[in-house]
This record gives C-alpha cells, sequence and structure tokens, in this order.
C-alpha cells in the first residue's frame, strides 16, 4: 500500500493568504513614509517652517518607529498580530490627517512624527516578517521574507509618483488626507494574520523561555549585539536618503520629475533586490553578505557624489542604491530566527531594528541641521560613506549559529 498524499490543506491556503495580505500591508505601511520627501518643500513654503523643523519631525518619526517596534513586536508576540496591526491602522491615519492640519511645528512633531511613528512601529514589515517566519518553515523562511521586504519597496515604488500627482493635482494637504484613507484598509488586511500558528517555529531541542530570559540570552550573545550595531548604519544611510534626497537634488538645480524618478526607481530596483537578497541568503553566509552590501553602498554613493550631478548620475545612482536599499533585511531577521527561533521573533527583531532607527533619527535630523547651518548635506553624505565601512567590518565576524540551547544534544 502506498501512503495516499496530503491533500491541499486549509492550512496551505490560509498561509498563502496571510502571507499576500501581510505584503500588502508592508507595502502600504511603508509607502506614505517613504514618499514624505516630496511634501518637505510645498509644506514647508505654506507654513513657514524650517528644514531644520520638518527634519525633527521626521527624526522623531524614525526614533519612536524604532522604540515602538519591540514593544509592539512583544504584544504581537504574545497576543497575535492581527490586534496590533488594527491599531496601527488608527494610529497612521490619525497621524497623516493631523500632519495635513498642523498649524505649528509641535503639531507636524506630534502627526508625523509621534503618530505616524507608532503606526509604522505597530505595523511594520518588522511586525509581518514575524508573523510570516511562524508559518513557514526555516527553509522557506529567507525567501518569505525577501517577499515581505520586497512588497514593502513596492511601497516606496508605488506611492512616489502616486504623492507627487496628488501633490501635483489637490495639493498637499488633500494629498495627505487621501494617504490617511489608504491606512484604513490595513485593519481589514489585518484579518488574515489573526492567531499566531507555530508551523515555523524550530522543533529541536527547544527550550521554554520566558521574555526576560530571552533578552538575556540575546544580550549575551555576541553575533547578536554585532548584528544590532552594524543595523544602526543602514538605518542612517536609507532615512536620510529618504527625507532629503528630493531636496538635495533640488538644490543641485535638477528638476523635480528626476526626484520622483529616483524614489520610484529606488523602490522598483529595491523590489529586486529583496527577493534576490532573500534567495542569496538560503544559500549563502549571510553575515558575509550583509558586510558586501554595506561595502556596495558606501562604493555608490562615493561615485555618486564625486561625478557630475546630471539626470543620468541620478538614475544610475537609483538603480545602484535601490539593489542594495533594504537588501540588508531578510538576512538580518533570518539570522535573528537562526539565532533564537521564532518564538519572541517580534521582540528580538524589533530591537535589532529600534538600533537601526537611532540611526535612521540621526541621519535625518543631522541632515537637516547641516543644511541649515552649513547650506550643504555633503556632510553627512560622506559621514555615511564611512559607516558602511565600519559596518562591513562589524558584520563579517556574526556567527550564523542557533543559540546553544537549539543545538540538539548528540
Amino acid at each position: 500500500m502506498t501512503a495516499p498524499t496530503r491533500p491541499h490543506s486549509e492550512t496551505d491556503v490560509a498561509t498563502v493568504l496571510a502571507i499576500v495580505c501581510g505584503c500588502l500591508i508592508a507595502l502600504l505601511t511603508f509607502g506614505p513614509r517613504s514618499a514624505i520627501g516630496f511634501f518637505q518643500i510645498p509644506m514647508l513654503a505654506d507654513r513657514g517652517w524650517s528644514r531644520e523643523d520638518f527634519a525633527l519631525a521626521i527624526a522623531v518619526q524614525n526614533l519612536l518607529w524604532g522604540a515602538g517596534q519591540p514593544i509592539f513586536g512583544a504584544i504581537a508576540d504574545r497576543y497575535g498580530t492581527a490586534r496590533v496591526l488594527l491599531l496601527s491602522g488608527l494610529l497612521y491615519a490619525s497621524g497623516l490627517a493631523l500632519t495635513a492640519v498642523a498649524t505649528d511645528p509641535l503639531l507636524l512633531i506630534l502627526g508625523q512624527g509621534v503618530l505616524v511613528g507608532l503606526g509604522i512601529a505597530s505595523g511594520s514589515f518588522g511586525i509581518v516578517l514575524a508573523a510570516f517566519a511562524r508559518r513557514v518553515s526555516a527553509e522557506r523562511r529567507s525567501f518569505v521574507f525577501g517577499l515581505g521586504t520586497a512588497a514593502g519597496s513596492a511601497g516606496m515604488f508605488v506611492f512616489a509618483p502616486f504623492s507627487q500627482a496628488l501633490i501635483a493635482s489637490y495639493g498637499w494637504v488633500d494629498a495627505l488626507f487621501v494617504m490617511a484613507a489608504t491606512m484604513l484598509f490595513v485593519p481589514l488586511l489585518a484579518i488574515a494574520l489573526k492567531g499566531a500558528p507555530r508551523t515555523g517555529a524550530l522543533t529541536t531541542a527547544v527550550v521554554e523561555q520566558s521574555m526576560g530570559e530571552a533578552l538575556r540570552e540575546a544580550f549575551a550573545t555576541r553575533s547578536y549585539m554585532l548584528l544590532t550595531a552594524g543595523f544602526f548604519v543602514c538605518g542612517f544611510q536609507v532615512a536620510f536618503i529618504t527625507a532629503h534626497f528630493p531636496a538635495y537634488l533640488a538644490d543641485k538645480g535638477i528638476a523635480p520629475v528626476w526626484a520622483v524618478t529616483a524614489m520610484a526607481l529606488i523602490g522598483f530596483f529595491n523590489i529586486i533586490g529583496s527577493i534576490a537578497s532573500g534567495l542569496i541568503g538560503q544559500r549563502y553566509s549571510k553575515p558575509i553578505f550583509l558586510a558586501l552590501i554595506y561595502i556596495g553602498r558606501s562604493i555608490a554613493v562615493t561615485v555618486f557624489l564625486l561625478v557630475p550631478m546630471t539626470p543620468a548620475s541620478v538614475v544610475v545612482f537609483s538603480f545602484v542604491m535601490g539593489v542594495l536599499w533594504l537588501s540588508t533585511v531578510p538576512p538580518t531577521n533570518a539570522l535573528v530566527a537562526i539565532m533564537f527561533g521564532t518564538k519572541y521573533l517580534g521582540l528580538l527583531g524589533g530591537l535589532v531594528f529600534l538600533s537601526h532607527q537611532v540611526g535612521s533619527f540621526l541621519g535625518v535630523w543631522l541632515g537637516g541641521v547641516l543644511r541649515e547651518t552649513t547650506g550643504s548635506y555633503d556632510g553627512v553624505w560622506w559621514l555615511g560613506v564611512a559607516l558602511g565601512l565600519v559596518a562591513a567590518i562589524v558584520h563579517w565576524p556574526i556567527r550564523e549559529a542557533p543559540a546553544a540551547r537549539l543545538v540538539p544534544a548528540e
């Protein structure tokens, strides 16, 4: 007798549906915040604020995104992802709406900084990837992480021209209201991620842990701390470009259409880079791959700053940077899952991301401060180049291995 083949089960369908809806959520939550740079110049012209005011609000957003993610990740680990995503949609929509009506910098910080920051923290791809990890096997995890990250990248690709078209047609205020309305789809999509199946959990020598024990183990793991330190650089580099690149190109006399093209190209090629990163991470050393990504970014920025500034150089830079943009995310999250399993992945992955967002805060804030005080963004660009080389050095010695408690006894 031959064993019957396993039918296409309801669980399989639910997993696919959860991945699809999770990817759409990542697209929606990453899209508006990646397009905020297009609002800087018209917003400041209407309100009379400085670039430093704008930069501080976005810096606060990035900091709260990072500070909130381990907290919301821990809540999702314990109580389920769908509830956290419901809150995300409401916070995000409220923050965008408040940004539209803000009449002074403090309200801008409350709306775009605090509410949007917490909305992203509770609904970003970090929350979504942790949910994916519990639904797929370890062998498929890196690729699925790549899909989720690519979906966030698609948000950048979609919302760059979408937001610019809204601004051109209706003005920046109504454009923000439209984007606020799109965030209300997040709670509906979150229904597919209800519950917390454990099919992706490690099954070898799993030792039950409390949350406190998991934190102590992580902080005592050298590779985890190096990974956390290195991810700071990723945040510094990408957040600075997201917030200031359109204004930087305007300062250089590049037409606004090329700023839209640049951000859309970064988003599009980030889709390719994120999926490729997930596939490469399944086959080759993740720490070495991460080191090479940071070296590649430093080379790309150096060449961009040294060659003459033209639309062609902007396009080439956007292509290269797009491929490298969020390609760090799949191997970084996969390394955390390899080290500690998936039970507290939302929390431990969120702490790594907190480091990313501290870097984001500094990248955005320094960009605004130095532009106001020196009249140039060049100092932040070159600091990003140097930090990229430091990140490559930091990632090289990371061990791609599970914690001792997860290693099967001989």
